[in-house]
């Protein structure tokens, strides 16, 4: 360690040492150089790991993409570490010459003092980056998914609604609760919201929240190491059970045999259980009927697309908690108009573009967003829907558009049907079932043997051929 006193035991500094060593090989030399490589141990105590960052929004950063896998690896080295805490820590840097203003004096937030000044460390300006539960089961709950950060629009304000309603109630009131909507709108975050709140309101209640291939993954050691009485009363006997990402199991019949009976039995005691998918329990194809039908027994909340409105008012929070970078507001807007997909995507932009200006010391401005962020935003342009593939296709077979979600079987009518679904695969990234949904409710299987028959046709019929590469073509101009 360099700069302050040094608190840690020197196996310890060994445990990090090849901690960071693991890293810069997982992650590549320029993200540890970035990211990683400023980080240092300040101490274990009890069962703590304290890792110091230099800047906030260093802090904020590793926090938020590199935290769950700094944990793991340290639970590998050292069982006896059972918590990572990330605290802003400024080492004293050697003093300027009189009257002279450094650029860290210029931009660092008034809470990161030099380590001599540090306040006592009940009042740290800390973030919890791993919090686990006690026996092991439960996945770590990242400190920046509460309630109070998750920015409520028309799209998500029912899925905000029911999941406040099951974290504040005292008993059940519907289950399960499930949430579903696509990548990024979402859906993990209200689960690691509703897992904090039940845990600070009641401590005493056992919450185990987990992804469903975590489950599967606990369930396959049980098995193989015989364990399977110990596996049952673990999950049995929780208060409230929280699956995340349930598609994963579809097709996985064991898994599945194992999470209806414990459904079954946490639903017959009255125990809250909280499920959430990329699509409604209907739509999971691979999934047994029966356990289809039970996950929508209670309420299924579907969080829909951002709006303009809600990704703009997410990116003003974002900025909140950055607190020292200035974005101007026309940047904020469009990135708003632009990044469109998901807010996930949304914020790996912002912050892409907050890191370019902390990094280089370059100001933020729109041609600087745009200089950086050119990769994305041509991705972006892109962006094919199914709605333009249908139009596109009416127009080019001279039929109505309506005739996209008919039921007239036609080969006038059916085969530019056909045509439009095997390009809808082709250029979206939406599943069969979605597919299948904006062509009348269809159902997935005919959205395969479209996409088949087109092929197969693409082989033995020139014209067919030729119309979907020219379609193609002028979709993807």
């Amino acid at each position: 360690m360099t700069g302050g006193a040094k608190t840690t035991h020197p196996l310890h500094e060994e445990q990090w040492a090849a901690i960071r060593a693991h890293l810069q090989e997982e992650l590549g030399d320029a993200a540890f150089r970035s990211w990683l490589k400023p980080l240092t141990l300040r101490r274990i105590e009890n069962g703590e790991a304290l890792v110091a960052a230099p800047t906030r929004f260093l802090r904020d950063w590793v926090s938020a993409r590199y935290a769950d896998r700094i944990g793991e690896l340290w639970r590998e080295m050292n069982p006896d570490v059972r918590l990572v805490t990330i605290e802003v820590f400024v080492f004293p840097a050697a003093a300027p010459a009189p009257g002279a203003a450094t650029k860290s004096d210029a931009h660092a937030p008034a809470a990161e003092t030099a380590a001599d000044e540090l306040p006592a460390r009940g009042s740290f300006l800390r973030l919890r980056a791993v919090e686990e539960d006690h026996d092991g089961l439960s996945s770590p709950l990242n400190p920046r998914f509460g309630f109070s950060e998750f920015v409520v629009g028309k799209p998500n304000e029912f899925a905000h609604a029911a999941a406040r309603r099951v974290a504040e109630a005292d008993n059940v009131p519907f289950n399960p609760l499930y949430l579903y909507g696509g990548v990024g709108l979402g859906k993990t975050h209200l689960m690691h919201a509703m897992a904090r709140h039940i845990r600070e309101r009641d401590p005493s209640r056992r919450v185990l929240y987990l992804s469903a291939e975590k489950f599967m993954y606990h369930f396959v050691r049980a098995v193989r190491y015989k364990d399977t009485m110990a596996f049952k009363e673990q999950f049995r006997s929780a208060d409230v059970l929280m699956i995340d990402d349930v598609q994963f199991i579809c097709g996985k019949d064991s898994t599945q045999e194992e999470f209806f009976h414990t459904f079954n039995v946490l639903i017959d005691h009255n125990r809250q259980v909280v499920i959430s998918g990329d699509r409604s329990p209907s739509d999971l194809d691979a999934m047994e009927e029966r356990l289809r039908s039970r996950l929508g027994w209670g309420l299924v909340a579907d969080i829909h697309a951002t709006s303009y409105e809600l990704r703009l008012g997410i990116l003003l929070a974002k900025i909140e908690t950055i607190g020292a970078i200035d974005v101007p507001r026309d940047v904020l807007e469009f990135l708003a108009r632009r990044i469109t997909s998901n807010i996930r995507e949304l914020e790996m932009a912002l912050n892409r573009v907050t890191a370019h200006a902390t990094l280089v010391g370059r100001e933020i401005d729109l041609e600087m967003a745009k200089e950086v962020l050119r990769d994305v935003l041509r991705a972006s342009e892109r962006r094919i829907t199914i709605e333009e593939i249908q139009r596109r296709v009416a127009e080019h077979y001279n039929i109505k558009l309506s005739e996209m979600s008919s039921e007239r079987r036609a080969r006038a009518v059916a085969r530019p049907r056909q045509v439009a679904m095997f390009l809808s695969k082709q250029l979206t990234s939406r599943s069969l079932p979605e597919i299948g949904r904006k062509f009348g409710g269809r159902d997935h299987t005919t959205v395969m043997h479209a996409v088949r028959k087109i092929e197969e046709l693409r082989q033995s019929d020139a014209a067919i051929a030729e119309d979907v590469e020219l379609l193609k073509r002028t979709l993807e101009s």
